[in-house]
């Protein structure tokens, strides 16, 4: 298939891995891809963010950046124009963004076969976190775009729910989870090894991958690597930066356990595995209701020891005892208790990183599969007759 691929980001984080992983997964599966959205991404160094957009979004009104937002569709639109018309595709896959409805506006234009990628409920979550002031108009970008796609794809069940309230009939949703490239973390040194390079020999690692900020609870972690009964040998790997950084190597300098942890910073995608390698136990205190997050997969490949809270969406992937030490997020010792079962009862850690391991393969939880998931999804849609008929 020659595929069309349109996405609106301007940050190189995991919705930058999203889209690279599942390109190449389709490549992989010998469909061309064309990409089209902002090509500045490509090139920013990993971790990058939008600074020019988040300086807009402070300098001006709300509704003149919202009107922005909305303008740039039209933008998008002659882009993709100017894209069908060079490359032909056969279909039309779009990463879902708020304001934007040049994906359906094109597909209605040529006829184009559309699947519609959703990773978060965007117009909920900015009026919630950040306010909207043309809510109507982004209503109305919203529903028109996930009614206009022939398929809508949530990355979970909850997610999929806000897709149904939109009135999508559930026969046009398609429920696919992130994934996770076994490849990149097959070559990953052991975790023996891996803590030897790190200076953390004879350790118990615990580890967390990703921005950290106040929300995600570390600071509790921090407090049980002062316990005397805890254990001496613990240490902290915090692989990313962010807001919460300062806090918490105050706080652990004030507890007299600085030496117990280690914040990395910003470490490139590539080089990501090598610290995951040494966890032996992973870390998602907290999650978005709607979310499936990379980390997870991520830590599943690399057979950590998994902490996770028991909400709807984690439990879709995970199961208590299984594959991973579930807490009740409602409860705010229930994080401390499972960190602690976890790092005490080295049979629970066995069982469940093993099980983690086995739960991405036993589920096809890759981005190879995902890429046959959409592949087979387009060819529902009569993608590869329509390729084969026009000699593609």
């Amino acid at each position: 298939m020659r595929i069309l691929f349109h996405y609106r980001i301007r940050s190189k984080d995991g919705q930058f891995v999203h889209i690279e992983e599942l390109v190449s997964a389709l490549r992989h599966l010998g469909h061309d891809v064309f990409l089209v959205g902002p090509a500045a991404v490509v090139t920013e160094k990993f971790g990058s963010d939008a600074r020019v957009i988040d300086w807009l979004k402070n300098l001006l009104p709300g509704f003149v950046y919202e009107a922005l937002e909305f303008t740039y569709a039209f933008f998008a639109y002659m882009r993709l124009r100017k894209a069908v018309r060079r490359y032909r595709p056969d279909c039309l896959y779009e990463r879902y963004s708020l304001f934007l409805p040049a994906g359906v506006w094109i597909k209605r234009r040529f006829g184009l076969p559309m699947l519609l990628e959703v990773n978060s409920p965007l117009l909920e979550e900015r009026r919630k976190y950040s306010g909207l002031s043309l809510f109507r108009l982004a209503h109305w970008t919203q529903e028109q775009t996930w009614r206009g796609a022939d398929f809508v794809l949530p990355v979970t069940h909850v997610l999929a729910e806000y897709v149904r309230r939109a009135s999508v009939p559930m026969s046009r949703i398609e429920v696919i989870p992130n994934g996770v490239n076994m490849e990149r973390f097959e070559i990953a040194s052991d975790r023996s090894e891996s803590k030897r390079r790190l200076g953390l020999d004879g350790r118990l690692v615990l580890g967390f991958t990703g921005f950290l900020r106040e929300w995600h609870g570390l600071e509790s972690v921090v407090e049980l690597l002062a316990k005397s009964d805890f254990g001496p040998l613990v240490h902290l790997l915090l692989v990313g930066d962010g807001p919460a950084r300062q806090g918490l190597e105050k706080k652990a300098l004030a507890l007299g356990v600085a030496d117990k942890l280690t914040i990395t910073g910003i470490v490139e995608r590539n080089a990501v595995a090598s610290y995951l390698a040494a966890f032996d136990v992973a870390l998602q205190p907290a999650v978005t209701d709607y979310a499936s997050p990379l980390k997870l997969f991520e830590y599943m490949a690399m057979g950590c020891a998994i902490v996770a809270p028991a909400k709807p969406n984690i439990m879709e992937i995970l199961t208590a005892g299984k594959d991973a030490v579930l807490f009740d997020p409602g409860e705010s010792e229930s994080f401390r208790q499972a960190v602690e079962k976890v790092c005490t009862d080295s049979s629970v850690r066995e069982r469940i990183s093993k099980g983690a391991k086995n739960t991405i393969v036993e589920r096809g939880l890759t981005w190879e599969r995902n890429a046959q998931r959409v592949t087979d999804l387009f060819a529902r849609l009569g993608v590869q007759d329509k390729a084969r008929n026009l000699g593609h």
